[in-house]
């Protein structure tokens, strides 16, 4: 009787929220700021909203000077903060970092993630920082990495985008990058590549979880608890499509790890080849963690790190290339300058000055996880001058952020390579985390960051030699509404072969 009594206050609700949305619609609005209404606050506005929210969050704080207070439902606990002042982020992020661990609230929102780094917190954290910093920094993986990267462009990018090319076709370039990423991610912890990116394009539900579970994480924070838990439950909407993504991720994840499990105990473990999980496993002899629940949780969260925010940085940066053309030219001038005729197909891309300028430009515009949520301990002022306390949840969006004319400049809608990337001397310069937060900034400050990197220079700067991209006429680029900054419609595009 209570669960029948709980879902009629619920329907209850959602139909005096679907009212109000209609209201909301018809409305002769003078602002962009939504109406706070009796109980339910603002989120009928926001609901309005949700299939453009990253932009609608950006037109709000630009409005609101740069920090917006969202007054959420009084049953809900759905407060919230979003700011984009650069002081804002540096105090959360690294001066009083102490002060904004994940919490609870955030580890429900995020809990298929487990108790992997990005979503723990204390000694757990601590664990997971140093066992996957330690490997991460070491030789091994450095050569590995590289080496699995250049395999798969020329073994499996190039090929694809070479039958492609020949027959005049159009091409998902967003589902190309996400197969890349995904088959480039999985060799790398688990030594074993799934081949998504061939010629038939298969269909792999695993790596289609990803997605589907990051669109219905997004709702989570505009949703009250109650009611996304109640779909949970009830196994609808986007929860039904979580709930389906978190077992085909968990039945994919549990057989990869029993299968390098039976290996380890047998494999010598004096080898010289460097392995991810060989290497993960004496790191966490040191400890006393249950070895399947760590590894589970550690796997999903790197396949998470590194496989959507590889595929939807470049979907980005080459649609903005399309954009650009002065811009793709002077990369390929950079690239041709560089270039060893000898050994052509692999080239050192650290020395490309203005195509790293480039990448971190779409970075800034185009972040791909666009915003951060975070809420305090202990009550305190922010250095905006907000109050926030325990039932405050701060949304750092930094999609807005690379928007705010007050932090870029007047042209800061403007895709230029120069802008604070480079200095006057041609050099890469350092710019500010809290600035430029694209990589997170204190101690969470995203451990692959170098490693990302490469990936993109290499991956650019192969297409852009060998190819000129060019986005389908009338085709929409949009974002997603998922915590990643995905395209909603993908990225069609055709190629041309350079000479």
């Amino acid at each position: 009787m209570a669960f029948l009594e709980y879902l009629v206050i619920l329907l209850l609700c959602t139909i005096l929220i679907s009212v109000l949305i209609l209201i909301y619609r018809h409305q002769k609005q003078t602002t962009l700021i939504p109406t706070n209404w009796p109980i339910l606050g603002m989120i009928p506005g926001v609901l309005v909203n949700a299939h453009r929210l990253h932009n609608y969050v950006t037109e709000l704080v630009i409005q609101s000077c740069g920090t917006f207070r969202f007054e959420g439902p009084w049953f809900a606990n759905m407060d919230m903060l979003v700011t984009t002042d650069p002081l804002d982020i540096h105090h959360i992020l690294s001066k009083n970092f102490s002060n904004y661990p994940k919490g609870d609230k955030f580890r429900n929102i995020f809990d298929v993630l487990g108790d992997g780094i990005l979503n723990s917190d204390g000694k757990i954290w601590e664990i997971n920082h140093k066992i996957i910093f330690s490997i991460l920094k070491h030789a091994g993986f450095q050569s590995m990495m590289e080496t699995v990267i250049w395999y798969k462009v020329e073994n499996g990018l190039l090929p694809i985008l070479e039958s492609v090319c020949k027959r005049g076709a159009e091409m998902d370039l967003q589902d190309i990058f996400q197969r890349f990423a995904f088959d480039t991610v999985c060799t790398l912890l688990f030594d074993n590549d799934p081949e998504s990116l061939s010629l038939d394009f298969p269909y792999i539900a695993y790596s289609k979880a990803f997605t589907d579970g990051e669109e219905a994480i997004l709702l989570r924070h505009v949703t009250p608890p109650s009611l996304w838990k109640l779909q949970q439950i009830l196994r609808v909407g986007k929860e039904k499509k979580l709930s389906d993504a978190w077992r085909n991720l968990d039945q994919f994840i549990y057989k990869c790890v029993a299968q390098k499990l039976k290996e380890y105990e047998i494999m010598s473990q004096d080898a010289e080849k460097f392995i991810f999980f060989t290497a993960i496993m004496r790191e966490l002899n040191d400890t006393c963690l249950d070895p399947t629940k760590f590894l589970r949780d550690t796997f999903v969260n790197l396949m998470a790190a590194g496989k959507d925010t590889i595929s939807s940085a470049l979907s980005w940066f080459f649609y903005l290339l399309t954009r650009n053309p002065t811009v793709e030219d002077k990369i390929l001038q950079e690239i041709q300058t560089h270039l060893d005729v000898h050994s052509y197909k692999r080239w050192n891309t650290n020395e490309m000055v203005y195509l790293h300028g480039a990448l971190c430009e779409s970075l800034r515009l185009y972040p791909p996880v666009p915003f951060n949520n975070k809420s305090p301990l202990q009550p305190e002022i922010l250095p905006s001058g907000h109050k926030v306390d325990q039932n405050t949840n701060i949304i750092l969006s930094f999609y807005s952020m690379g928007r705010m004319k007050s932090i870029w400049g007047e042209d800061c809608m403007e895709f230029r390579p120069e802008r604070g990337i480079i200095s006057n001397r041609g050099e890469i310069k350092h710019v500010a985390s809290y600035k430029f937060p694209v990589f997170n900034a204190g101690p969470r400050t995203c451990l692959g960051k170098n490693m990302a990197l490469s990936q993109l220079k290499i991956v650019s700067a192969t297409i852009i030699y060998h190819y000129h991209i060019q986005l389908v006429e009338g085709h929409p680029v949009l974002p997603a509404d998922s915590i990643v900054l995905q395209m909603k419609h993908g990225l069609k595009v055709r190629m041309k072969r350079r000479n």
